[in-house]
């Protein structure tokens, strides 16, 4: 695309930043961003010229690459949607038209147990199906916490910001978005200098929908973003599936919502997930190679309590596990709760519990 062009794809962009029905019926109506501009008469057209003029300075200077609504290299799934974005500003080495995609959400107040559930589905997922890109925002919460899963299983993750590509947000996130840029990336319909605004935050929501095949909830309170984007996931004809949680847990009243009202699958693990989307065969027997990736992975205190658990084939009652363990008691039940969540252990009437792998 030439720089002129650019230049007023760019300055259409901005003109239309917050009517993109009429964006988007312009370019039906004269076929691109360039030649809609030699039509249109606005008020703020020579501001938008100079904010285009800035923002390639700021691209050409920082390697930034362009993603404009109807050329090739768009995101496919996103050019699906009504209001999709007219241009995407990029970096890193994504390639948003090949492979699987995966949202994942949740609270930004997220439980060390929420935390750990997206940590075991990603790595899961990513022996199952090693092509899948985990896409969220970078938030405190779940969001983070599947980037650094992601990262940790060598699977490819985007993070798509409520901002431009100027800074990051939350600062104490940079770390992980430097290493998202050398697996995977950093995409947004913000030009730089744009401020992290709450929201941009619930507008980039549609793009973490649009973007992928299915979005996955992990925790969410009664209301929250995670919740936006499930909905926007679901106006998209996009798979939308939830953790169960507690009944009695706050954050995971949105989850066990979404599944009760059928807006989202139950899936406790990446093999349900896999199974769901047919990324995986389900004829195919995993049991095997999932008991030893997940043994691998547990931690000590798992491997304690799953070792005590197949001396005893028709299960062991709680007060006996704390008891042999010389753990306490809320430690036990916490840990074997995650234990059953993934598969491991599956309880018992009357407080017992039993090996399942």
């Amino acid at each position: 695309m030439a720089d002129t062009s650019l230049l007023h794809t760019l300055a259409f962009s901005y003109l239309y930043r917050n009517r993109l029905s009429m964006a988007h019926r312009l370019l039906d109506a004269y076929g691109s961003a360039a030649q809609a501009w030699l039509h249109i008469d606005e008020p703020e057209m020579e501001e938008a010229l100079t904010k285009a003029t800035k923002e390639l300075d700021f691209i050409d200077k920082h390697a930034i690459r362009i993603y404009s609504y109807g050329e090739a290299d768009y995101p496919y799934r996103l050019s699906q949607c009504p209001d999709a974005p007219l241009v995407l500003y990029g970096k890193g080495s994504f390639t948003p038209n090949s492979g699987r995609y995966l949202s994942v959400v949740g609270t930004r107040s997220a439980t060390e147990r929420g935390k750990e559930t997206t940590r075991r589905l990603i790595l899961d997922l990513a022996a199952l199906v090693p092509d899948v890109t985990i896409v969220s925002g970078l938030a405190f919460g779940i969001d983070v916490a599947a980037h650094r899963a992601a990262l940790e299983a060598g699977l490819p993750t985007l993070i798509i910001p409520g901002h431009g590509l100027d800074r990051i947000y939350p600062a104490l996130h940079r770390p992980v978005a430097v290493q998202a840029l050398q697996h995977g990336g950093i995409l947004t319909e913000y030009m730089s200098e744009t401020e992290p605004l709450a929201n941009h935050f619930v507008a980039r929501d549609r793009i973490i929908a649009g973007l992928s095949d299915a979005t996955l909830v992990v925790e969410s309170k009664e209301r929250g973003g995670s919740l936006i984007t499930a909905r926007m996931a679901q106006d998209y004809n996009r798979e939308v599936f939830a953790i169960p949680g507690r009944p009695t847990d706050v954050t995971s009243v949105g989850c066990n919502n979404l599944i009760r009202t059928q807006r989202a699958a139950l899936v406790t693990g990446a093999e349900d997930l896999a199974y769901a989307m047919q990324w995986i065969d389900e004829n195919i027997p995993m049991t095997a190679l999932q008991t030893a990736l997940t043994f691998d992975a547990m931690d000590e205190t798992a491997r304690t309590l799953i070792d005590m658990l197949h001396q005893h084939e028709d299960g062991m009652h709680i007060n006996l596990i704390v008891m042999e363990s010389g753990m306490k008691y809320q430690d036990v039940s916490a840990k074997l709760m995650m234990m059953e969540i993934d598969g491991l252990v599956k309880s018992l009437p009357g407080g017992m519990y039993r090996a399942l792998k």
